[in-house]
């Protein structure tokens, strides 16, 4: 006899949208379609080679078999804290506010769960990329979404939902650059979200994946470079893309004392730790050579050009999209008459018709319908490929 069991949690998630695109892709390949993927921003750029040997080497010697720091080695700290200096004038302490985590997700995810239990309200934008949101959701916590729209005020948002929420909301998390939408801000906007947080009381989880992931002169500002916002703030930054390091799971968080403290609790009951040598290579990675970085930005911005220039050419099957200014992602917005589709079957419809896989905009949020996300993931030849599908497509598409 089978004894059927009710996961409270589980049953809260709901079905993964983009599993009914990859369940198409995959058919797609056995059945021998050449499918271009730009779906899951999976970096398939290498990690830069003198890190990978570093690890190696640490690899090799039996003291770095043994359990590892949970909170990350004290040179690994130390080197996160360089970082901060170096890139967003801004000092921190290595001991009290800086943790490295097993990847930004990782780290995010189990802060949430820390930190809010039933009944904490939590303001997040929707669209959003998916643990923003269900890491509420897992933690039991009660989610408010709140527009990110390009025709509305985000911040004008979020004064109105919480006029109207009670209780009292205990966190906002956001993230810019903004994955899905690209979306960038200045200084300016995150003076106002410091006095928004300190007004209202509100923790801020801020994921910085996108850090070093910028083109055209644009440089993305972190949440603690204001003044105020280590009272209130936690920033997660991710090795992932700018390092190209995403199969061997390195982050860090940093911010507020009392904040990082909660992380390191929970993670001291939950792991030992990212492998000692990932640590050491990562300290290589943050204080070694940043032309790699740069090298990274460059052919982000390149394919971006590629996807971009070559859909918006004049003639039938154009479709026009603005350039991105960070992220290594492009948000469309479905080309008219076939936006009645709905951005999850115009994304069936694309991996079918043009073979290119993209994420539905639905997936990410209710705000997310209308749009689907392109991940800059193949290099140029194929999204000049991709880019020719696109346009036979969309000349011949019929809704």
């Amino acid at each position: 006899m089978t004894i059927r069991h009710t996961f409270n949690k589980l049953n809260r998630l709901p079905p993964y949208v983009f599993a009914e695109v990859d369940a198409l892709k995959m058919a797609a390949r056995r059945a021998g379609q050449d499918i271009i993927d730009l779906g899951m921003g999976n970096p398939d750029l290498e990690t830069p080679r003198h890190v990978v040997d570093k690890i190696c080497e640490a690899a090799r010697n039996p003291r770095n078999h043994r359990y590892s720091s949970s909170r990350g080695l004290p040179n690994l700290r130390a080197a996160i804290c360089e970082w901060y200096e170096r890139n967003c004038g801004v000092s921190l302490d290595p001991d009290r506010e800086a943790i490295a985590v097993i990847g930004a997700k990782e780290g995010f995810s189990h802060f949430v769960l820390m930190t809010i239990g039933p009944g904490d309200v939590v303001l997040c934008p929707d669209p959003a990329y998916p643990i923003h949101q269900y890491s509420v959701v897992i933690a039991g916590g009660d989610l408010r979404n709140v527009p990110l729209t390009p025709d509305s005020d985000f911040i004008g948002n979020l004064e109105a939902e919480i006029g109207r929420t009670w209780p009292k909301p205990k966190m906002l998390i956001l993230s810019f650059p903004h994955n899905p939408t690209t979306k960038v801000v200045d200084r300016a906007f995150f003076e106002r979200v410091v006095r928004f947080a300190r007004e209202h009381d509100l923790m801020v989880l801020h994921d910085f994946a996108y850090a070093e992931i910028c083109f055209d002169g644009y440089k993305p500002p972190s949440i603690l470079e204001i003044p105020g916002a280590r009272d209130i703030a936690i920033e997660f930054v991710s090795l992932s893309k700018s390092h190209s390091m995403a199969g061997w799971r390195v982050g860090f968080a940093c911010g507020n004392a009392e904040m990082i403290h909660a992380l390191s609790r929970i993670k001291s009951y939950l792991d030992y730790g990212i492998p000692t040598p990932i640590q050491v290579g990562a300290i290589v990675a943050l204080r070694g050579p940043q032309d790699c970085v740069a090298e990274v930005n460059e052919t982000y911005r390149r394919r971006r050009d590629a996807l971009i220039e070559g859909l918006g050419q004049p003639g039938d099957g154009a479709w026009k999209i603005e350039k991105p200014l960070g992220t290594m992602f492009v948000w469309a917005q479905i080309p008219e008459p076939l936006r009645r589709l709905g951005s999850l079957e115009f994304a069936k419809r694309l991996l079918r018709d043009a073979g290119v896989a993209v994420s539905p905009g639905v997936g990410f949020g209710e705000h997310g319908e209308g749009f689907v996300r392109f991940a800059l993931v193949e290099n140029q030849h194929r999204i000049r490929q991709a880019v020719r599908g696109i346009r036979r497509f969309l000349r011949e598409a019929r809704v």
